[in-house]
């Protein structure tokens, strides 16, 4: 081992041995692990940036971010509770995701990385990130995992969101929105959102998120809407001229060029508006405090149109609504295990829907399960040719409409999908997909998938 290797591996062991031992005050742990942090900080930055290091210094970078990573989940597992409150004024503030990801950063620096830092990672190709957004992925496994933090979070992103209040008002008087890569109409009592994020066949990244979820609270905040509908817009792209897509799963050429976001998107579509389609919004009078007795919800049902394909994300999405009506050529599959990482909360319910063994050969061995199967039964409700489909959803749309359809559909998800169970595999996805996105597997599936799509993006 050449000489100068050998101090830096020397001087990061010392390091990793220094870890402070923590206690049970909030601020001394925060000022002792702070400087642990920042110390580990300063090795990080004596190494090249991560695409010019060797395989040695790779290595020290880490055993860096894993001594570091270790002592984070000790102080969140020891003060996520306190930490929440201090970011929340006791809880009496619903936070959202990217406010307390900053807020933590701001409040206990070197816990997790503030804004300047991660948007200068968004800047770098995912293989040359140094790999930041793991530390948020620690944070957010802490605070998940208790049911007071947790069940806060998880309230706070239940709630409607800012952009779509804003926009409520011009949506009742027209019953259009134009939102970007998402669209909204009323027709009748149905709110039909399109998905039209044309550059990539539906696939989903960051501005769709957004966009998505404010469709979705606009639904849910319109009392004039009693369902709403999720169907895939005509594709502009050669191969699918005129065809309508339901979605195409991940972007992988935005996670390629590190446009993925953890917080934003990974985090933000499982506790927004995928948990917003099952559980509703959140509307309770926040003068009833931090945990009310009764949470107020407005819930609707739920249409899936599925037409071609419902990829990764898209059978994701899914396997969230009431009722699915599928083109007989369309089909679903969960690729995340030949991309590297973790299918959302597919791994949550498909169990459940499919039974443990199917579950499996989809999640694990990659099958298929197109629309003609027999156990696409299992999967969605209707098989119609493609010319029926906007009949078979509207015809669903009405009996949706059942005054009972609500207390009922509440009901079900009580057994079928818990808060408190679903909080906790959140808690341990946060952890396990924040690693995920850095393994060295998911680098190289990435740079083949660039280099065989010829660098297109």
């Amino acid at each position: 081992m050449p000489a100068q290797l050998a101090t830096a591996v020397a001087t990061v062991e010392r390091w990793a041995a220094t870890a402070p031992e923590l206690g049970g005050d909030f601020t001394a742990d925060s000022t002792a692990a702070t400087a642990y942090w920042g110390r580990g900080t300063e090795l990080l930055a004596d190494l090249p940036d991560r695409p010019e290091r060797t395989p040695e210094q790779q290595a020290l970078a880490r055993a860096v971010h894993t001594a570091g990573r270790r002592l984070r989940r000790g102080f969140v597992h020891r003060h996520g509770d306190r930490l929440h409150d201090e970011l929340t004024d006791g809880g009496r503030a619903l936070a959202r995701l990217p406010e307390l990801a900053y807020g933590a950063a701001e409040l206990v620096p070197g816990l997790t990385p503030g804004r300047e830092t991660v948007a200068a990672e968004l800047t770098h190709s995912q293989p040359a990130k140094e790999g930041w957004e793991a530390d948020q992925g620690v944070l957010f496994w802490g605070l998940l995992r208790s049911a007071r933090s947790g069940g806060r979070i998880q309230r706070a992103m239940l709630r409607p969101t800012s952009r779509a209040q804003r926009l409520l008002p011009g949506f009742r008087r027209s019953g259009t929105a134009d939102l970007g890569v998402v669209t909204l109409d009323r027709r009748g009592t149905a709110g039909h959102i399109t998905v039209r994020n044309l550059s990539c066949l539906n696939a989903e990244d960051n501005t769709l998120a957004e966009d998505l979820e404010t469709a979705v609270d606009l639904v849910l905040l319109d009392d004039d809407l009693k369902v709403g509908v999720v169907r895939g817009a005509p594709m502009t792209h050669p191969r699918y001229l005129d065809r309508r897509v339901f979605n195409a799963g991940i972007n992988l050429t935005d996670l390629y060029h590190g446009r993925i976001s953890l917080v934003d998107f990974l985090l933000r579509r499982e506790l927004g508006y995928i948990s917003k389609i099952i559980h509703g919004l959140d509307v309770t009078d926040p003068a009833e405090g931090p945990d009310p007795a009764v949470p107020e919800v407005r819930e609707k049902p739920w249409i899936a149109a599925v037409d071609t394909f419902a990829i990764g994300g898209g059978m994701q999405l899914a396997l969230a609504f009431d009722h699915v009506v599928a083109d007989p050529a369309a089909y679903f599959s969960l690729p995340a295990v030949q991309e590297g990482i973790i299918p959302g909360a597919a791994n949550f319910r498909l169990s459940r829907i499919l039974g443990p063994r199917l579950a499996r050969q989809v999640i694990l061995g990659g099958r298929k399960i197109h629309a003609t199967d027999p156990e696409a039964r299992l999967l969605c409700d209707e098989v119609v040719e493609t010319e029926r489909i906007d009949a078979a959803v509207d015809a669903a749309a009405d009996w949706l409409q059942a005054p009972s359809v609500v207390s009922n559909r509440r009901m079900l998800n009580l057994v079928d999908e818990p808060l408190g169970q679903f909080r906790e595999y959140l808690a341990r996805f946060a952890l396990e997909q924040s690693e995920r996105l850095y393994a060295e597997d998911v680098m190289e599936i990435l740079e083949r998938t660039w280099i065989k799509r010829g660098g297109r993006g």
